[in-house]
C-alpha cells in the first residue's frame, strides 16, 4: 500500500496542483448530485421539473464542449481552470438563492450557464495530464484524476450527513451553500501553476489534422454508456427517496460510503490494468457492475419489506465503484487509441457526448415519468443499453490490441 501512494505522490508538481483545484470543484458538484433533487422535491418541483432543470446544464456541455475541444488545440489550459474555478461556485451560490427566494424564472440560464463553467474545467483537465505527465505517470494520473471527484464526493457526503445532525434547522440549501463557498479556494492551487505545455498547430490545419475515424471509433462505446448513465445516475436519490423514504441526510450517508470505494478501487486500477490488462480489467468490472444494477432497480417491487433497503443499498455499494473502476481504464484506453494529436478532440467530444446524452435521457427520463413509468423500468433499460456498451468496448480493445501489437 505505502509503494501505491509514493507512486502517486511521484507525479508532477503542476499535475498535482491542477488535480487539487479540481477538488474544490467536485465537492460543490458532488454536493448538488447528492441532495439537489431532494431539495428541489422539498421545496415543491415535482420530478419531471426537476429533470427538465438538469437537462439544461448538460445542454450547455453538449453544445460547448465540441467546439472547446476544437479551440483549445495549441492553446494553454490554465485560463479555462481559473474561470472554471471561478464560475462553479458562483453560480453554485446564485442557483440556491434562486430556489430560495423563489426566482424561478432565472433557474433555466442559471443551470445552463453552470453547465458552461464546469465544462471549461470538465474538457481541460485530461488533456493537460496527457500533456504535461511522462508516460510513466500517465495511468496514475489518469486514475487519481478520477479518484478526486470519489474523495470529493467523500467530504461532500461527510459535511451533509454531520451539518444535518448537529446544526439546529439547517436545510439542503444552506448546506449547499457553505459547500459553495469553500469551492472558491480551488483558485489558490491554480495560482501555483507554473508548467502548461502547449502543442502549437497551424491554424488552417486544426481540422484536418484530426483522424475522425479514430475518434469514431473510440466514442462509440462512451455513447451507448452515457445514454444508459444517463437514465439513472441523477435519479438514484430520488429512487431511494421515493422507495425507501430515505433522506438528504440519509442519501448522503449512503453516497459518500459508495465514493470512499470508488476512491479506493481507483487508486488500483493501475495494478489491475496491468494484471489483467484492458480486455479483462474494463469488461470484467462493467459486466459485474450491470448484474448488481439489475438486482438495485429490481428491489422496487419488494420495498415494503424490511430486507429491500439494505440489500438495495449493497447493489449500490457493489454497481457504483466496478462501474466508476472501469472508468480510468476507458479514458486511457481511448486517448492511447486515437493517438497525440485527436486528444483534446477526443475529450471535448466525450464530454459533449456524456453531457448531450444526459441531456436527452433526462428528458426521456422527464416523458417516462410523466407516463407513469417506474425507476426500475427504466434502470432495467440503462442496463440493457450498458451490456451493449461493453460488448462495443471490447471489440474496441481487440482492435487496439491488433494496432499495436499486443
Amino acid at each position: 500500500m505505502n509503494k501505491i501512494f509514493k507512486e502517486y505522490l511521484a507525479l508532477e508538481t503542476h499535475v498535482l496542483l491542477m488535480i487539487k483545484a479540481e477538488f474544490f470543484i467536485q465537492i460543490i458538484g458532488s454536493a448538488f448530485f447528492l441532495i439537489l433533487n431532494i431539495y428541489l422535491s422539498k421545496e415543491g418541483f415535482s420530478d419531471p421539473e426537476i429533470a427538465n432543470f438538469i437537462s439544461y446544464r448538460f445542454l450547455a456541455v453538449m453544445l460547448l464542449a465540441f467546439p472547446l475541444g476544437f479551440y483549445i488545440k495549441g492553446k494553454p489550459l490554465k485560463p479555462f481552470f481559473v474561470i472554471g474555478s471561478l464560475g462553479v461556485p458562483i453560480i453554485a451560490i446564485l442557483l440556491i438563492f434562486a430556489v430560495k427566494y423563489a426566482c424561478y424564472k432565472y433557474l433555466t440560464i442559471l443551470f445552463i450557464i453552470w453547465g458552461i463553467v464546469f465544462t471549461l474545467f470538465q474538457v481541460s483537465s485530461l488533456p493537460y495530464i496527457m500533456r504535461n505527465t511522462s508516460l510513466k505517470n500517465q495511468s496514475h494520473a489518469i486514475s487519481l484524476n478520477y479518484a478526486i471527484s470519489s474523495f470529493s464526493a467523500i467530504f461532500s457526503g461527510l459535511f451533509i450527513f454531520f451539518s444535518s445532525k448537529f446544526i439546529k434547522n439547517i436545510d439542503e440549501g444552506n448546506i449547499l451553500l457553505f459547500i459553495s463557498f469553500i469551492g472558491v479556494f480551488g483558485i489558490y492551487y491554480l495560482a501555483k501553476i507554473k508548467r502548461d505545455k502547449v502543442i502549437y498547430v497551424k491554424e488552417s490545419m486544426k481540422w484536418k489534422s484530426y483522424d475522425w475515424g479514430l475518434i469514431l471509433n473510440a466514442v462509440i462505446p462512451t455513447f451507448i454508456i452515457a445514454i444508459g448513465a444517463g437514465l439513472t445516475i441523477p435519479f438514484i436519490n430520488l429512487f431511494f427517496f421515493h422507495n425507501f423514504k430515505i433522506d438528504s441526510t440519509e442519501f448522503a450517508f449512503i453516497g459518500g460510503f459508495a465514493s470512499i470505494l470508488v476512491a479506493s478501487l481507483a487508486l488500483l486500477v493501475p495494478n489491475l490494468k496491468n494484471k489483467l490488462g484492458f480486455r479483462k480489467g474494463i469488461t470484467y468490472t462493467q459486466f459485474t457492475a450491470v448484474l448488481a444494477l439489475i438486482a438495485l432497480a429490481t428491489m422496487e417491487f419488494f420495498n415494503t419489506f424490511y430486507w429491500a433497503l439494505p440489500f438495495a443499498v449493497l447493489c449500490y455499494w457493489i454497481r457504483t465503484p466496478l462501474m466508476n473502476m472501469a472508468a480510468p481504464m476507458t479514458s486511457e484506453l481511448t486517448m492511447n487509441y486515437v493517438g497525440e494529436k485527436n486528444q483534446e478532440m477526443l475529450s471535448a467530444i466525450t464530454a459533449a457526448i456524456w453531457s448531450g446524452s444526459w441531456f436527452f435521457s433526462s428528458q426521456i427520463v422527464r416523458f417516462l415519468k410523466i407516463q407513469g413509468l417506474s425507476y426500475a423500468y427504466i434502470f432495467y433499460i440503462t442496463a440493457l443499453l450498458y451490456a451493449f456498451g461493453i460488448l462495443m468496448y471490447y471489440f474496441l480493445i481487440k482492435d487496439y490490441e491488433k494496432r499495436n501489437n499486443i
